[in-house]
């Protein structure tokens, strides 16, 4: 009976193929509202249908994204948006990703920036995209398009890197002739 037991242990398995690696997400909620803080003050909030966390600290945003900053006196008022129809976040560097339909509004200055792809880093609160990228931006009495752009997170100030297009000089009074 020992030796029966014995050889039925030693049985061997055999590997069927590869070992297969779950990297997919390992949590999903819908309809989130993420709210980031600091010193007891709202800085932005996060919302989104579908967010998507991986084992990596990675999180992804499938079906859209609007991250929307308040000012900095803690009351709250909205600065700017962002909206994209898909974001990552990337844990690791702290940066989002933001691609499809990406648009920047800044609310109090009236101005709104529209590109395909466009990167936030939180840790340098700012926003940028890279050099290749075209950007539209549209303010009240302007329309500057362009490849590549950098930004301050609340958009008030922001540069293009390769600007074209035409673009409204601003206007001076001539100068009056002395009276006679």
């Amino acid at each position: 009976m020992l030796a029966l037991l014995a050889l039925v242990g030693c049985d061997k398995k055999e590997n069927t193929g590869p070992r297969l690696v779950y990297t997919g997400p390992f949590r999903e909620s819908t309809n989130v509202l993420t709210l980031y803080s600091d010193s007891a003050k709202l800085k932005f909030q996060l919302t989104a249908p579908l967010e998507q966390q991986f084992e990596n600290g990675d999180f992804l945003y499938p079906k859209g994204i609007v991250v929307t900053f308040y000012s900095a006196d803690g009351k709250k008022s909205v600065v700017n948006t962002l909206t994209a129809k898909y974001a990552k976040i990337d844990k690791a560097k702290n940066v989002y990703t933001m691609r499809g339909a990406v648009r920047v509004v800044n609310v109090p200055q009236e101005q709104r920036m529209d590109t395909e792809e466009l990167f936030f880093d939180k840790n340098k609160q700012m926003i940028y995209t890279d050099s290749a990228m075209f950007v539209k931006v549209t303010t009240p009495t302007e329309y500057l398009t362009g490849y590549g752009l950098t930004a301050n997170q609340n958009f008030s100030r922001y540069r293009i890197l390769r600007p074209q297009g035409v673009f409204a000089a601003p206007t001076t009074a001539a100068p009056t002739k002395p009276a006679r």
